[in-house]
């Protein structure tokens, strides 16, 4: 009761200080807190992160972007071109647009949003690098695709740069080379505009696709646990002081940043889900006659929960069996599940077809 009396005197002495207060400082208050108040509403209306792309429909929608007659069957490499220059897009173009180098409010505080950003461009990223250099190559020629090379040194270049040049207008200059590559993979007979769909093609694709959720899950699972630290510093003061070994091989996620890590893992997964559905479109003819469509499916059931909605007001981060959930926990089986899933698609691809 005396608590409830001493926050109800207090809110009694501000709107006596608010009433008494000179009518141009009055309105100032008013203002802000009417901008306070809109800012937070706005805030929660961009934290939506976008919907699950439809690889078929933003692959027709690419085409018309180029001015390309509607197609059934579209050359091999165009699905997944498609599908990662959408993914592009849609980082640049949801609600609020792209956040991460934003300095005002509210997208300074959307550090959850800006963190599902990171995972969207890492897969970006890795998915332009395997084109670059794998993909797009032949086993026996090895000529470097420009527009590629060119859209990789867009897409890494740094993700919270506001001034000039903006991140926003380097990632869409890669969005540009993608959109040259792709035109000239629909091109008959363009020379330079390679696309290889093979099984080793293939298995090189999913090996870094399961380099990334190890490393993910690993992220994850310290949130709980003792996560190995095995860079310099740690092992010269293991050396040092063998007392210390245990804090110096070991550290743990801090509590600041579970929810950051879970974001970033969830938007990795949202684009790793559209980018895997369109490989699957152009490698089609490969998975079925290694008779790994059904591996590689699973890999996708795998990822679809990641993107299940979350009810929790905010990430939570329970011990083992304890009363409160951890959602990173949930996150990594989800992932370690995934990446199970292609290392079983990557033995079936590498075994002899009789």
């Amino acid at each position: 009761m005396r608590s409830v009396r001493r926050a109800r005197d207090e809110y009694e002495d501000t709107q006596s200080d608010i009433e008494c207060a000179r009518p141009e400082y009055r309105w100032a208050i008013y203002v802000f807190l009417i901008y306070l108040a809109g800012t937070i509403c706005l805030g929660i209306y961009w934290s939506s992160a976008p919907a699950e792309l439809n690889v078929r429909a933003t692959t027709q929608h690419q085409l018309a972007t180029l001015k390309i007659p509607v197609q059934t069957q579209w050359p091999k490499g165009v699905a997944t071109t498609s599908t990662l220059i959408s993914i592009s897009e849609t980082l640049l173009d949801k609600h609020g647009g792209y956040l991460t180098n934003d300095f005002s409010p509210p997208g300074i505080w959307l550090d959850n949003m800006s963190h599902w950003e990171l995972g969207v461009i890492t897969q970006v990223r890795d998915t332009t690098q395997i084109l670059r250099s794998s993909l797009s190559q032949s086993n026996l020629k090895h000529d470097l695709d420009v527009d590629l090379q060119k859209a990789e040194v867009r897409f890494n270049f740094s993700d919270n740069s506001w001034g000039v040049p903006s991140t926003e207008s380097q990632y869409r200059s890669g969005i540009e080379h993608l959109q040259k590559y792709n035109l000239r993979l629909l091109q008959a007979g363009a020379e330079n505009a390679q696309f290889h769909v093979d099984a080793q093609h293939l298995n090189d694709y999913l090996a870094g696709v399961e380099q990334r959720l190890k490393i993910l899950s690993q992220r994850l699972t310290a949130s709980v646990g003792p996560n190995p630290n095995t860079d310099a510093s740690a092992i010269s003061m293991r050396q040092a002081n063998a007392k210390k070994i245990v804090s110096a091989l070991y550290t743990k996620t801090p509590w600041t940043q579970v929810d950051d890590i879970f974001y970033e893992a969830r938007g990795s997964s949202w684009a790793l889900i559209a980018v895997l559905q369109a490989v699957e479109i152009d490698f089609v003819d490969v998975l079925q006659n290694k008779r790994a469509q059904v591996s590689y499916e699973q890999i996708i059931r795998e990822l679809k929960p990641t993107q299940d909605p979350v009810y929790s007001p905010m990430i939570l981060n329970g011990d083992g069996f304890g009363f409160v959930a951890n959602h990173s926990l949930t996150m990594a089986s989800y992932l370690a599940r995934a990446q199970a899933a292609i290392s079983d698609c990557r033995r079936q691809l590498l075994v002899s077809t009789p």
